[in-house]
């Protein structure tokens, strides 16, 4: 996502910048930047519970193939991957799930590009969004199909900051009809981010399964 602040040209629309410009902006920043740490607000539609679940904590990102995601509440738990394992732990039921890396950013869209091994251009097709190019602050709205139709989402839909072009929220919808939504705020670049954040050890007596 992200890094520094590069001057948009002026866009056709009242000085906004022009789709191509946003997205080649969003892209540099990502490019660029090596890790990346945030607090987290997660709201989940489950559908077939008809119940929204909302989740909250910081993410630690670093290029390539490792992520953090450290939920405090409203219950702890612990999403660690690395470029070999993936590992979800879930301390109050003293469970572990752990998958091959490579077998979960095969068909995960969202973690493939978060994970530092996208690109908008060619992994999605990119429009501004179809209700609201920018919204009441004037940050730019996305709407990112995916090219192949295997990837577990239909539409990922982006807001980036006017300013910074940093990622700050994202929604979609999975192949079930269940929605997520994360947005993102106090966002820090390139901090040096240790590999041994990403290394997850399970505790003695956790009861562990393998996900295919």
């Amino acid at each position: 996502m992200f890094l520094t602040v590069l001057c948009l040209a002026p866009g056709a629309e009242g000085g906004r910048a022009t789709l191509e410009e946003v997205v080649a902006h969003v892209q540099a920043k990502y490019d660029e930047t090596q890790d990346l740490h945030a607090r987290f607000v997660q709201k989940a539609v489950v559908r077939s519970m008809n119940q929204t679940i909302i989740e909250e904590g910081t993410v630690y990102f670093k290029k390539p193939r490792r992520m953090l995601w450290d939920y405090t509440a409203p219950s702890e738990k612990k999403l660690v991957i690395n470029p070999e394992t993936a590992w979800l732990y879930m301390p109050e039921d003293n469970l572990a799930y752990i998958q091959d890396t490579e077998t979960l950013l095969s068909s995960k869209m969202t973690i493939r590009f978060l994970a530092g091994i996208g690109e908008l251009r060619e992994d999605f097709h990119i429009a501004f969004h179809p209700e609201h190019e920018v919204d009441e602050k004037g940050n730019y709205r996305l709407s990112l199909t995916p090219r192949t139709g295997d990837m577990g989402i239909d539409t990922l839909f982006m807001t980036i900051d006017k300013d910074s072009f940093l990622v700050i929220s994202f929604s979609f919808t999975d192949i079930v009809g269940n929605t997520t939504a994360l947005t993102f705020t106090k966002m820090n670049t390139n901090t040096g981010l240790s590999d041994s954040l990403f290394v997850f050890t399970p505790p003695a007596g956790v009861e562990i399964f393998e996900v295919p």
